[in-house]
């Protein structure tokens, strides 16, 4: 299983993009749509204050909602996951 985990919904464009932008840097990821887990839903409203954001990108350490394409990569590169 992948450390990083995008929560997300089929229907976001946001969700989309983050997950083709982590396809299109080959970086390995668990995709949850939270229209259809309720734990999940649950979860990701628990990191945002009670809304529910999406996507909500977990990885080791850091929680981020609807981060850009930019954040994301910071993120990862912090964490060694890109060079």
């Amino acid at each position: 299983m992948s450390p990083i985990t995008v929560y997300g919904a089929d229907w976001c464009e946001d969700t989309q993009r983050t997950r083709e932008h982590l396809d299109a840097i080959g970086v390995p990821y668990q995709y949850v749509d939270i229209e259809t887990n309720d734990r999940a839903a649950a979860w990701v409203k628990e990191q945002n204050g009670g809304k529910q954001i999406t996507p909500t990108v977990r990885m080791p350490g850091l929680v981020l909602a609807e981060p850009s394409d930019g954040e994301l990569d910071a993120a990862l590169r912090s964490r060694g996951v890109l060079a």
